[in-house]
């Protein structure tokens, strides 16, 4: 390469990897003239556990662009379509979305199907220790607002903002278990007690599901940010989500909320911030302002537990074949059967 020739498309070698921020201007002046005032410059935001997300800007603006993990294998795993579908579907609603601004599906642009959308300000909060500097009454009010969302999110009618198709809710549950009791037969190679137990329970004392809703399918505090008046400014990384049976997101709320019993988790949870709800509150509060039964609310909150466990199962499989990169994955073995403890105890207890 001569003296003064610009690297080729992709070499940058201040791009992150997996957006190259230059073919991504060329292709935004072509389908939205004007949206850049600039070249751009693109940086990976932390955080995020499958599809990856980045801020991008032209010194002016800022955007958000999101797009599968590098070398992904399963499209259907990580669909931009479905993610952009259903928050532009969600946008006009009372839950907070940011706006989407452009879907490209064309995987020559940027190496794999990606979408933009605004760039929405707010804090993630993921451990008890982020949220103890604001104090023990706005931490309630912060985790009181979570469910007020989760409760506007579960009254969106599918079919009134064009998610009809989306999900299949007949058999949503049962097609749960048996989704994840395969991950874990996939992906475990030692002997996990209790974990058989744990399974079989649930599909014994499988609850009847209420109406559908349009269902998060990962709802917790750190998906979601909150503005400086301590309200959600936007729900995010919806690539779970579906029509399905919508007290499987409280039942993940829950569990996320509750005491671990350890003094440190590589998992995080917010329950020992000063001031903040415990699972039941958060139930009560979403059953008061929803209306819906929660009475078999213990069944998905095991089954919360259970899934975690399956997902952290799978995560020390690859760990001890030497797959993961990183700290903390040597710990997260050990944490496996206190979350089958809890699955155990919340299903016998309720």
């Amino acid at each position: 390469m001569s003296k003064g020739t610009p690297p080729p498309p992709g070499t940058d070698p201040q791009a992150p990897p997996g957006l190259d921020p230059e073919a991504l201007r060329r292709h935004l002046e072509r389908e939205r003239p004007g949206l850049t005032a600039g070249p751009l410059r693109a940086r990976l935001i932390e955080g995020g556990r499958s599809n990856l997300t980045y801020r991008v800007t032209d010194g002016t603006s800022s955007w958000v662009v999101r797009r599968p993990p590098l070398g992904h294998v399963l499209a259907t795993a990580h669909d931009m379509g479905r993610e952009h579908r259903v928050i532009s579907a969600l946008h006009p609603t009372p839950v907070p979305v940011p706006e989407t601004l452009l879907l490209c599906e064309d995987e020559s642009v940027i190496g794999a199907p990606f979408y933009v959308m605004e760039l929405v300000e707010g804090v993630p909060y993921r451990t008890a220790e982020q949220l103890r500097p604001l104090g023990a009454e706005r931490t309630r009010a912060v985790v009181r607002s979570l469910v007020d969302t989760l409760v506007d999110l579960h009254a969106v009618d599918p079919e009134a903002v064009g998610l009809t198709g989306f999900g299949r809710p007949d058999g949503f549950l049962e097609r749960q278990l048996r989704r994840w009791g395969k991950q874990l037969a996939a992906s475990r190679g030692r002997d996990l007690p209790g974990i058989e137990a744990l399974h079989e329970g649930l599909g014994r004392a499988l609850p009847a599901s209420p109406a559908p809703s349009v269902v998060h399918g990962d709802y917790r505090l750190d998906n979601v940010l909150i503005g400086a008046d301590d309200a959600p400014t936007a729900v995010l990384d919806w690539e779970m989500s579906t029509l399905g049976d919508p007290l499987t997101d409280l039942g993940l709320l829950a569990m996320y909320s509750s005491d671990l019993g350890l003094a440190e988790s590589p998992v995080s949870t917010t329950s020992g911030a000063p001031g903040h709800p415990t699972p039941d509150e958060l139930i009560a509060r979403y059953a008061e302002r929803s209306g819906r039964d929660t009475s078999a609310i213990a069944w998905y909150t095991a089954f919360a537990w259970f899934k975690l466990a399956v997902i952290l199962e799978g995560i020390h499989y690859r760990y001890t074949l030497g797959q993961t990169v990183g700290a903390g994955f040597d710990r997260i073995g050990e944490l496996v059967p206190v979350f089958i403890h809890h699955g155990l105890t919340t299903l016998k207890e309720g």
